[in-house]
């Protein structure tokens, strides 16, 4: 077995990830949610939220805000990794954009006052956004973490490897 001291690079996972037919899906999905959200909103929610009682008609307007915020950062995150993939920004300047993105800011309360009175559609939009948001929120978990080992000097396994080949006397 030929061994060499060049030391190999790692594969960064983003750019596997973000080449990938499970990201194009997710981006997919995401864009969807998206416009079903828009097209809503300014349709039938319009007319609905006009039919609802005074405490139905506040969590519909605050959870609207919330549901078009959550799903802009959800939409530029998507797109953000989507430009990286397309050679459009380099992983360094996607880093920095990825600093103004936040999508783990907005919550909602589900079982809140007020819920029952949203239509079920809205509802559905809201958990739709509150799942593609927690799929984003662990891709963006890994990608920190990787990002965070690429970017030190030390590669755990490797040490590992090292430290095992010591221990056993066949370093070589």
């Amino acid at each position: 077995m030929h061994r060499t001291d060049s030391k190999k690079q790692p594969i960064w996972f983003g750019q596997v990830y973000a080449r990938s037919e499970t990201f194009r899906k997710l981006f997919q999905d995401g864009m969807t949610l998206v416009e079903e959200t828009a097209a809503y909103l300014d349709g039938d929610g319009r007319v609905a939220a006009k039919d609802m009682g005074r405490p139905g008609s506040i969590v519909y307007a605050t959870e609207s805000m919330r549901l078009t915020t959550r799903l802009m950062q959800l939409a530029s995150w998507l797109l953000l990794h989507r430009s990286v993939n397309e050679g459009d920004m380099t992983v360094d300047q996607a880093a920095k954009e990825k600093r103004k993105i936040k999508i783990d800011q907005l919550a909602t309360n589900m079982n809140g006052p007020g819920w029952g009175q949203l239509p079920d559609v809205f509802k559905d939009l809201v958990s739709r956004s509150l799942s593609l948001q927690k799929r984003v929120e662990r891709i963006d978990a890994a990608l920190f973490e990787q990002a965070q080992g690429i970017h030190s000097d030390t590669n755990p396994v490797g040490e590992q490897i090292e430290a095992l080949s010591a221990a056993l006397g066949k370093r070589g």
